[in-house]
């Protein structure tokens, strides 16, 4: 499959689409990982989004696969029958996921994108396409997904315009971690869990901080309230449990006994293992 004559006009601005993207984390750290497994001539890395399509019309990105491809000048070629024969095994094991995208490694589109997506709109009607920034310029990944619209005078097709769509990237405070490392070009080590629990503690404490803040200046006068974040606030408050310092310092301690305890046995646990080991080698030697 290789590039024809294709315009590609690139909009930062809000899409008029209406249409919006949300991506799981799981797709990220798959993208980057294809992207530092990829052969030592290739830029960069290309493959298949699956999901689904909500209700509300939100495309769900949920899991994803590279494909093969050669890239030379202007031109693309993708192994369409390895992403073939990728989509029915993955439709093997989840059959309710199916093709809604392609995505590709880098900042924004380039010249070959509208080919690629050309060959995506004949696998399913307007695909998104992802870019993740796996260099994370700066410690900051920039993620982006895009629609393509064709502009045509008359029966001719003048160029292909990818707009911008509001993209949706949540995660668990596990996830939260891991993504936060990943940004992180080189680690002396991965945190522990106690490590952990402290960042997270920190960030907590840091949030709280600031919902004070918004609290106090909406009551001095200082910003105009919100109503809908205010009933957002309230309804975090009244979710939480109502149990006095003692009762709540007693469960956190329980709690981090249980952990250590774990972490005790775990590691008596591989003494043990290591230990029978050298001692049937040596059984064996003798």
């Amino acid at each position: 499959m290789a590039a024809g004559d294709h315009t590609v006009l690139q909009l930062s601005t809000p899409s008029t689409v209406n249409l919006s993207a949300k991506v799981h984390p799981l797709v990220i750290f798959n993208i980057c990982d294809c992207y530092v497994r990829r052969p030592d001539q290739a830029e960069r890395v290309i493959g298949t989004l699956l999901g689904s399509v909500l209700p509300d019309g939100t495309v769900d990105i949920r899991n994803s696969y590279a494909v093969p491809h050669t890239e030379f000048a202007e031109q693309v070629a993708l192994d369409i029958e390895y992403h073939h024969n990728m989509l029915v095994s993955h439709q093997k094991v989840n059959p309710k996921e199916v093709i809604v995208g392609w995505y590709s490694t880098g900042l924004g589109v380039t010249g070959g994108s509208a080919l690629i997506h050309d060959f995506y709109s004949r696998e399913v009607p307007n695909p998104v396409h992802l870019t993740v920034d796996t260099g994370f310029r700066n410690g900051e990944g920039t993620i982006k997904a895009y629609v393509s619209v064709n502009l045509a005078l008359g029966d001719r097709q003048l160029a292909a315009q990818f707009q911008e769509i509001p993209l949706d990237l949540r995660m668990v405070e596990a996830e939260r971690l891991g993504f936060d490392i990943l940004k992180t070009t080189a680690v002396d080590k991965l945190p522990n869990d106690l490590e952990g629990m402290e960042v997270t503690m920190q960030r907590l404490l840091a949030l709280i901080d600031d919902v004070y803040k918004y609290v106090d200046d909406v009551v001095e006068g200082r910003v105009a309230a919100d109503n809908s974040i205010g009933r957002f606030i309230s309804d975090t408050v009244a979710s939480l449990p109502k149990l006095s310092p003692s009762v709540f310092d007693k469960l956190m301690n329980d709690s981090l006994q249980d952990q250590l305890l774990l972490l005790y046995l775990s590691s008596i646990t591989r003494a043990q293992l290591g230990l029978a080991e050298k001692l049937n080698t040596a059984a064996q030697i003798l």
